[in-house]
């Protein structure tokens, strides 16, 4: 076994330590024998899987997993995001999702719903009002991803015509241990389902940890880089540009072994020869 100072380790994060048993597995008796929970609190680890998310934490690049659905990919990001406790981000890609989307959004419709109430006293706002920050700008600069990337102090001209809560942009962060930490896990899941382009299109950001949001004018940086979790279940061959940039990870489907370790991390050993 790789031995190495590890900056990522399960067996010491508390969220490890409080790793469910016959009695404490879960909050009720439905929930414990969930078929997929889906929340993140458990996950199996191994040697490889430790050693990728360090790689990726250390050289501060996306970490890329393949595997067939229902393999783990997409729990390890929740796992990871609550053992550091830091915030979390998901977005599940579709054959539309472009790589802006992850970025930053123009909702025009809402645009288009105050031009028409313009009769009812409404009317279109600035172009501020109608940006929609992604899951990315989130991860780097909550503060920025807030305000709508306004700078300070056309903010406090903005927001002398309309209440904070009217413009301020709400946080989209999925954590249920952390909404302030400096740091966040971002997972882009199926990412084999996106528009071809979508992936190269992700290399500038993703590789300088910065980009221009062309509708607020302004430059958004990433204040601590996030962990980057990109998910594939190799429905499409992805560029090899992008590979190349990314840490990989295969997962493999799990043996006889694993399950039943998985089966007793969920379910505890009260029960062991049931599931064996």
């Amino acid at each position: 076994m790789l031995s190495y100072k590890k900056t990522f380790d399960p067996k010491k994060t508390s969220i490890f330590k409080r790793r469910p048993t016959a009695k404490t597995a879960a909050t009720s008796e439905a929930d414990n024998y969930a078929a997929d929970r889906r929340d993140g609190r458990v996950y199996v680890y191994n040697d490889e899987i430790v050693l990728a998310v360090n790689v990726a934490l250390t050289v501060k690049r996306p970490l890329l997993i393949r595997g067939a659905s229902g393999s783990g990919k997409s729990t390890l990001a929740q796992n990871i995001a609550r053992s550091f406790k830091w915030r979390y981000y998901e977005v599940v890609i579709s054959s539309g999702t472009q790589a802006r989307d992850l970025l930053w959004q123009f909702d025009t419709l809402r645009r288009l719903s105050d031009a028409q109430k313009r009769e009812e006293g409404g009317g279109v706002k600035d172009d501020e009002h109608y940006i929609q920050p992604g899951a990315l700008w989130w991860a780097f600069d909550p503060d920025s991803a807030k305000r709508r990337g306004v700078k300070e102090d056309k903010l406090k001209e903005i927001l002398a015509k309309v209440p904070e809560n009217e413009f301020y942009a709400a946080d989209p962060n999925k954590s249920e241990d952390s909404d302030d930490h400096a740091r966040a896990v971002v997972l882009l899941d199926e990412i084999d389902k996106a528009d071809p382009d979508t992936p190269n299109n992700l290399l500038v950001p993703l590789g300088s940890l910065e980009f221009w949001v062309s509708d607020a004018n302004a430059k958004i940086v990433a204040k601590e880089p996030p962990l980057v979790i990109i998910t594939s279940n190799d429905e499409r061959e992805l560029p090899s540009a992008f590979m190349r940039r990314c840490i990989m990870l295969n997962l493999q489907p799990p043996d006889r072994k694993r399950l039943v370790a998985i089966a007793q991390a969920h379910f505890g050993t009260e029960h062991k020869k049931t599931y064996e």
